[in-house]
């Protein structure tokens, strides 16, 4: 059976080890533990990671910049943590690239929720093999393969987060019709939705330059 590592990067060593202790009910995860953004970037060059839960406010590195740094290299779902709840703080996080947000202090069962999510999403965009035969959705120079969760415009791959997939893929599969924000969200995020058409507007706003990008 896989094991996955999830990063968790948080410059207070109560809240690295209880988020540890929280994450031990998902089968199969190792816990990497870093207390600023450069011993996160450190680890990242020398290991494998599949998720990474990263607090905004550290010393060093804050976790608004390793985050941005990260995000020029991979496509890891990367969760906020903040202090913080405001709106502003969590349309700057997922700007800049992270995938979910949560607010401290956080439900452990909210926590393990949202990881094990990113966890699945992550693990079936393409980033571990896959057997299946390919199955692609073609709409102009768009192409999606459903089977290797590969994205190619004008036969360019484009780099996506699996939050960013799950939505080209909800789009693509059905042209011409019109989603409201909310049902957007509760259809990729699998959860109710409440004030968060500005999440999904950010991850679309994402999504267009990716695509203008390729």
């Amino acid at each position: 059976m896989r094991t996955y590592n999830v990063l968790v990067v948080d410059d207070e060593k109560e809240i690295r080890d209880a988020i540890e202790i929280y994450l031990r009910s998902i089968e199969s995860i190792n816990i990497i533990k870093a207390a600023d953004g450069l011993d996160a970037l450190d680890i990242l060059e020398n290991n494998e990671i599949h998720v990474i839960i990263l607090d905004i406010m550290m010393p060093k590195l804050d976790g608004i910049r390793t985050c941005m740094k990260i995000r020029e290299r991979n496509n890891i779902p990367i969760i906020m943590l903040s202090a913080k709840n405001e709106d502003t703080d969590k349309i700057l996080g997922l700007n800049i690239g992270a995938d979910d947000y949560i607010a401290k202090p956080f439900n452990p069962l909210e926590l393990v929720a949202r990881v094990n999510s990113q966890l699945r999403r992550y693990t079936n965009l393409g980033n571990f093999p896959k057997t299946a035969d390919d199955d692609e959705i073609c709409i102009d120079q768009l192409v999606i393969n459903k089977t290797s969760h590969v994205v190619t415009v004008d036969g360019k791959k484009v780099k996506l987060t699996p939050i960013e997939y799950d939505i080209l893929l909800l789009l693509a599969n059905n042209p011409g019709r019109v989603f409201p924000s909310s049902q957007i969200y509760e259809y990729v995020w699998n959860e109710p939705s409440f004030k968060t058409e500005n999440t999904v507007a950010v991850h679309i706003r994402r999504l267009r330059k990716n695509r203008n990008r390729s």
